[in-house]
């Protein structure tokens, strides 16, 4: 499949509503909880409502990007939605071990591939900073062995809301930030260790170069188009004002076929299927760099490899939420398909995984961190902290089994064939981290 692109994207969502509209047949699918209750009219729904009357039913991915990403009443663009007082909570958030393993999985693949004299480490949707912070204070701690490597952070997030929480927590007061809206670097800084920093609204954007790339929690929010096996063949899934409540939406059946019905596979034998072009966009752009100018990316989301159908849902409060009530209130989500992202790669990259999370936090040594902060810690709430924190990470029936961890690598990286320059030390080869147990070499 050749490369795809933003327009490609907007043809599909245009194309999906140029159907008769009077030949739709609603349809309910799981959202998080059914209720009977009339949704609240907020601002969002009021958009959505004309959008709907104005062009027709609009698909799962069109709703999606409008009520997390519209740039007037999106849920991400203003809005603090992460911690306790949010609607979700991150395992950064919950824990600094998880953020110090990953900063070492990244200083482990440097190593392991030479020591370039220069990286740049790339977050896709960093929340509020925490992961980028707990990463650079690994290479803090492990200055003497990066001390000849020139780092730079750069961080790609839609949301001025949390760019300007990002900023704060990772930037030094003393260095003043520069902003630019008009640029595709809109903001820039230096981190409270001295690295310059850097904020872009999309990865296109982040130069080009030898780079870690990091994805925690990323893949789950951009779009997904549904779609439902019928008698007819596959009918994409849209939304649609309920002809019975005013204000209220419904989830349709398209009449015929629909675009983005070339990303289902042609042996696919669910009943019930979510493709993400958005996401293939993102895994061929990072497959078609780390191919180039080497590194790796390491994702880590909710997902499974191809075996789930319908994983869309909404989180308010913590709590699910019907993802048709109070549009732009609560955090849509739908499982990543790893099977999809391994096929949107193409070969370019090889990849590893997916891994449960409790396997990989295993692998990079969570047990033996774990027991240097509970001997070094004399009270007794930091250790029942510390407990608990582990115990959410890596219990199968909290985040240990739900989450997992994928990675794209160069070929030669497991292969043992590495390119090395005149100034790089030539490495020894070893296991990937976290996908086997850690090894220092």
């Amino acid at each position: 499949m050749s490369i795809l692109s933003r327009s490609c994207a907007g043809r599909l969502r245009a194309a999906g509503r140029a159907v008769i509209p009077c030949l739709w047949r609603g349809k309910y699918f799981s959202s998080g909880k059914n209720t009977e209750e009339n949704s609240p009219v907020t601002p969002m729904l009021r958009h959505l409502m004309y959008k709907i009357k104005s062009a027709g039913p609009i698909t799962v991915a069109e709703y999606m990007k409008e009520v997390l990403t519209n740039p007037v009443q999106g849920y991400y663009i203003y809005r603090d939605m992460l911690g306790e007082k949010g609607d979700f909570i991150t395992s950064p958030e919950i824990s600094q071990i998880f953020g110090e393993l990953l900063g070492i999985w990244f200083i482990s693949e440097w190593i392991a591939t030479g020591k370039s004299s220069t990286f740049q480490l790339v977050e896709l949707g960093p929340g509020r900073g925490t992961l980028t912070g707990d990463i650079l204070r690994v290479f803090s701690q492990l200055g003497s062995v990066l001390k000849n490597c020139d780092i730079s952070i750069h961080l790609v997030e839609v949301s001025q809301r949390l760019s300007e929480i990002q900023a704060l927590k990772l930037t030094e007061e003393k260095f003043p930030l520069e902003r630019n809206a008009g640029s595709p670097v809109y903001m820039k800084g230096v981190t409270k260790s001295g690295i310059p920093i850097s904020w872009y609204r999309c990865l296109q954007d982040v130069p080009k170069g030898y780079s870690f790339y990091l994805a925690h929690e990323f893949f789950d929010v951009l779009p997904v188009h549904k779609f439902q096996k019928t008698p007819q063949g596959w009918r994409e899934i849209f939304i649609d004002i309920d002809p019975q409540i005013s204000d209220k939406l419904r989830f349709v059946l398209a009449p015929c076929t629909t675009p983005a019905e070339v990303f289902i596979q042609h042996d696919e034998a669910r009943d019930h299927v979510e493709v993400c072009p958005d996401a293939g966009v993102i895994i061929q752009e990072l497959a078609q760099r780390i191919a180039l100018t080497g590194g790796a990316a390491l994702i880590a989301d909710y997902g499974h490899d191809g075996t789930k159908t319908d994983t869309f849902r909404g989180f308010c409060g913590h709590k699910l939420h019907d993802v048709l009530i109070a549009p732009g209130t609560a955090d849509l989500t739908a499982d990543v398909d790893f099977s999809f992202l391994r096929r949107m790669a193409q070969g370019k990259v090889a990849s590893l995984g997916p891994i449960k999370q409790q396997m990989f936090l295993k692998n990079m040594g969570i047990d033996v961190r774990l027991k240097v902060l509970l001997d070094n810690s004399d009270e007794a709430s930091m250790r029942e902290h510390l407990l608990q924190s582990y115990d959410i990470l890596m219990n199968p029936k909290k985040m240990g089994e739900r989450f997992n961890f994928f990675a794209l690598l160069p070929h030669e990286r497991l292969c043992g064939k590495r390119q090395v320059n005149s100034c790089q030390s030539k490495p020894s080869p070893s296991p990937i981290a976290g996908f086997g147990e850690l090894a220092w070499r």
